[in-house]
């Protein structure tokens, strides 16, 4: 029970590198993503990535860490809480 409180409560953190390198720790799951759009849920919510030539280098669920390459134009936060289900736990099932 104690950990299941721990994965809950990860803390959510956003490093932006020159634009280009953007790491994100407090990933519960990957909705979808293509080369211009990057959209994963967050212990805060739903958070979107927009560039171009966006490439998902390393992503850990477990860890709750997602780094995207590329060229990132803009960062969008939506308060929608998070569904049951995203990209990878439909494809993992």
């Amino acid at each position: 029970m104690a950990d299941e409180k721990k994965m809950q409560a990860m803390p959510h953190n956003i490093v932006l590198e020159d634009r280009r390198l953007l790491t994100v720790s407090g990933v519960s799951d990957v909705d979808s993503f293509d080369e211009e759009t990057v959209v994963v849920f967050t212990e805060l919510g739903e958070l979107t990535v927009r560039g171009s030539n966006l490439h998902i280098n390393r992503l850990s669920v477990e860890v709750g860490e997602l780094t995207i390459e590329g060229s990132i134009a803009a960062l969008i936060y939506s308060d929608d809480t998070p569904k049951s289900g995203g990209f990878f736990s439909r494809v993992f099932r």
